[in-house]
């Protein structure tokens, strides 16, 4: 015999080969034999197997760890210096959970009641999706067995169903939009609780100073939403976090416990029920490939996450450059800047369109491979599936029954099974939405982040080049202190801006009640940087500020801030209606006020105290300056800032101001340059403009004479050319009339 024959002859001899099937016909028998068992253990098996990679890919614990890098992959220089959020971040979660104690504080929470009804909602969408599966068999198989009494029997009762299932629907899309609104509102009152921080509530290391024991309280925790735009450089729009981002968040939140919940609740009913028709062996088989092709789909899956987050700081970067526009629309108008704005904002659009079509692209491959994916790979093995009964019943011990029975099986199978796909389809779908969830998670915890970072005081923002200087840099690390005290004095205390810009080195003055203050220097000296530390705005590096409560200041600018409300509210401003109440405050009172500023007449041309305008739009700049006077006579503090108040309102108006404030009692600190103010200041804080300053007693009297000498000077010496000028005409006419007498 040839080595070819040899190859080519079983290598088991007939009697092995009995052997082997007798044992295989033994096993056979015996799975049979067993065959409830091992389908109970089968179709448990394959529930846990769900609930388990669920919770896997919710928790992102089937994930690698670590966090995903943008484009460059790394950090820092070349890169955004920010992670990239991602489903399997760990940070994701910890963010998230941080985010749910929020929106549902506790399970007895108006949330909690409603999300637990939602559930309930969605079972029983779920129990009337299995019977109209069966309902729909019945029907097809009274059809194919002509069987009209039956027919219209089903048909009546699937007509019925509609009742409860349309009711259903309407419920479970009215719960989610109620979640939505509820998580917002959780998020919102949360944010703006620290964002608009009240006075007296006190938090560790404000201002990034050291407070000591009897220190004001009221300064602590304070000014959060001033703070975070003008001493942090992470939140760059913090109206869009606060609005936008925290809206997509709430809806995105309740979408995908819809979008989760439900189908990983269809897809354990549907194939149970799917298991018990044909069989749990089938199961198992179409769960392992419909894995091992939802791990291709993953595996192919774009970071639509950063895609999100990216897409929202694009949309707040153009909303910036819009809102700075109209914040600056009268210097931009008065420059003819029009085609430099309209550049700026046609760059931060198409960026945003450039990004929004390069995601669209990607979607669209991306829903080509999931939809040939889910639908027709899915529902090609599905249809084998249903095969099952009708070629292999036998086989498994399934009873065959005639054809109005296989018709009736395989149309609840069919559906059942296509609704198992759909379900299985949106789990996939929804980890595209848990990727949107990340990006959306991210922004509004770096939101909170921040808003705790800046409470603490721990601050990041880009500074000057001269901050790098030796000196400049120990000073921003030193930390002040802040002692509450009945007068103001500074020891030792630089005055440093928020960008590291040091204005002064280091500043020591003091301030008593009734002793009056005149602050005067160039601009950009650090006037007002000297206030912005008393209001508790700005850091204390160093030294000690002692200091009267937040409450006992009031500060006025020159254009002064108007709120949205009554006329009442703007003279009260910002107490509310109850609180001017129970001071023992009437409108009377608040009449004779506007008349020591000559505004009485205001009340009745506006329509009464209750009148609601734009009032920096309804009032003029002296107007508006007058109003903040009457406000501060309303409110009585201690201690005044006058920032230039009264530049637009006549010397005679002025003078009735500040009489009538020296006569409250209050103690007035003015920047002003106008010569008519010194006569009301006591003491005198002039800058050089180089660093330095002088602190001293002010003789208004004195100064007023060596002002009006100064400019009698000034005034000389611009009379000196035109002197100069007739005194050469005079010498010419002189020498003309020398030469004229010496030819005669």
């Amino acid at each position: 015999m040839s080595s070819k024959q040899t190859l080519l002859r079983s290598p088991l001899t007939p009697s092995q080969r009995n052997i082997l099937h007798t044992r295989l016909r033994t096993i056979l028998d015996t799975y049979l034999q067993h065959r409830p068992l091992f389908q109970r253990l089968l179709t448990a098996g394959f529930v846990l197997y769900c609930l388990g990679t669920t919770w896997a890919a919710v928790t992102g614990r089937g994930g690698k760890g670590g966090v995903r890098e943008g484009k460059s992959g790394r950090r820092g220089k070349g890169g955004s210096g920010k992670p990239v959020a991602s489903v399997n971040d760990p940070l994701f979660h910890v963010r998230l959970k941080r985010l749910m104690r929020i929106v549902i504080p506790s399970l007895k929470s108006r949330e909690a009641v409603m999300l637990a009804l939602h559930s309930a909602f969605l079972v029983g969408r779920t129990g009337l999706s299995l019977y109209v599966a069966e309902l729909d068999g019945r029907i097809v198989s009274s059809l194919v067995t002509a069987q009209p009494h039956l027919f219209l029997m089903n048909l009546t009762k699937w007509l019925l169903v509609a009742i409860p299932a349309t009711y259903t629907n309407s419920m479970l899309e009215y719960l989610q939009s109620e979640l939505g609104l509820a998580y917002r509102t959780r998020l919102t009152k949360h944010a703006l609780s620290t964002y608009l921080d009240p006075p007296g509530v006190q938090s560790p290391n404000v201002n990034s100073s050291i407070v000591e024991k009897g220190s004001d309280p009221d300064v602590s925790g304070e000014q959060l939403f001033y703070k975070l735009a003008n001493l942090d450089d992470r939140i760059k729009n913090a109206d869009q976090y606060l609005t936008v981002d925290i809206q997509l968040f709430s809806t995105k939140l309740a979408e995908i416990y819809s979008n989760i919940a439900k189908p990983v609740l269809d897809v354990i009913l549907y194939n149970y029920q799917l298991s018990r028709n044909v069989g749990a062996e089938g199961l198992v088989i179409l769960t392992i490939l419909v894995q091992a092709s939802a791990g291709l789909l993953r595996a192919i899956t774009p970071p639509f996450g950063t895609y999100a987050a990216h897409e929202a700081t694009l949309e707040g970067e153009l909303r910036f450059t819009h809102s700075r526009l109209l914040e600056s629309a009268e210097e931009v108008a008065l420059y003819h800047g029009e085609e430099f704005e309209k550049n700026v904002i046609e760059r931060g659009y198409f960026a945003l369109v450039k990004h929004a079509n390069r995601v669209l692209r990607i979607r669209v491959w991306h829903g080509m491979a999931e939809e040939g994916i889910i639908k027709w790979v899915w529902g090609s093995l599905g249809l084998c599936i249903c095969a099952i009964p009708v070629f292999a019943g036998d086989l498994l011990g399934m009873k065959g029954g005639d054809l109005g029975s296989r018709t009736e099986g395989f149309v609840t199978n069919r559906r059942l099974l296509l609704s198992s796909s759909d379900a299985f389809g949106r789990v996939m779908y929804s980890y595209k939405e848990l990727a949107e969830l990340a990006g959306y998670t991210a922004r509004v915890s770096d939101l909170f982040d921040t808003m705790d970072d800046v409470k603490k005081g721990h601050y990041q923002k880009k500074l000057v080049s001269s901050a790098s200087v030796e000196d400049n840099a120990k000073m921003l690390q030193g930390r002040g202190k802040i002692i509450e005290s009945e007068e103001i004095r500074f020891d030792g205390v630089p005055l440093i801006s928020p960008n590291g810009d040091v204005l002064v080195k280091s500043m020591s003055f003091n301030v008593e009640p009734g002793k009056h203050l005149l602050v005067v220097g160039p601009n950009g000296c650090g006037k007002s940087s000297l206030f912005r530390i008393l209001g508790g705005l700005w850091p204390v590096y160093g030294g000690t500020v002692y200091k009267p409560p937040a409450r006992e200041f009031t500060y006025i600018p020159q254009r002064p801030y108007l709120c949205t409300g009554t006329l009442r509210d703007q003279i009260i401003y910002p107490h509310s209606h109850a609180d001017m109440k129970s001071r023992n405050v009437s409108d009377a009172d608040l009449q004779k006020i506007l008349e020591v500023v000559e505004m009485g007449h205001i009340v009745e041309r506006e329509g009464g105290w209750d009148a609601v305008r734009e009032w920096r739009d309804a009032l003029s700049g002296g107007d508006k300056q007058r109003i903040a006077m009457a406000r501060l006579f309303y409110h009585k503090p201690k201690y005044a800032i006058l920032d230039e108040c009264t530049s637009a309102v006549t010397l005679e108006i002025e003078k009735v101001m500040y009489d009538h404030a020296t006569a409250l009692g209050i103690t007035l600190m003015t920047v002003s340059h106008r010569p008519s103010l010194w006569k009301y200041h006591s003491m005198v804080l002039q800058y050089d403009g180089m660093g330095g300053y002088i602190f001293t007693e002010l003789d208004a009297e004195r100064r007023l004479a060596l002002q009006e000498e100064k400019q009698d000077l000034e005034h000389k010496l611009l009379e000196v050319p035109k002197l100069k000028a007739r005194l050469e005409e005079l010498k010419a006419v002189k020498a003309e009339r020398e030469r004229a007498a010496g030819r005669g």
